[in-house]
């Protein structure tokens, strides 16, 4: 007895992308491997930090990990698509810091 199949209304927009409704073993790993792309980009658009080698291996290696929860949550809820717009604001956020520090230190140049 099995129950009702998963159709791609039930899952998530990038779930339904990566075809998990069709092939739920290959669509899973493609979603992972979303998630893993995308909360790197977040991570090192938001928050990292110059690391060294060993700290660094911890920190991808709980992120590679806390993924796979990220991951089974993404089936059904826009975990992906959430990753995308704070990757697109921290990348907007970290455009207009470099281009407001360039203006300034082209504004200290003209002063001196």
């Amino acid at each position: 007895m099995q129950g009702p199949e998963m159709t791609i209304d039930d899952v998530s927009w990038a779930a339904g992308i990566m075809n998990i409704h069709e092939n739920a073993a290959m669509g899973f790993w493609l979603l992972y491997l979303a998630v893993v792309v995308m909360s790197i980009l977040v991570f090192n658009l938001g928050f990292a930090r110059k690391l060294s080698l060993m700290k660094n291996i911890i920190v991808y290696g709980a992120l590679l990990f806390g993924a796979i929860m990220l991951t089974f949550f993404a089936i059904f809820m826009p975990i992906v698509e959430s990753l995308i717009a704070a990757a697109l604001v921290l990348g907007i956020y970290r455009l207009r810091l470099r281009m407001h520090k360039k203006q300034k230190a082209a504004q200290e140049q003209t002063e001196s």
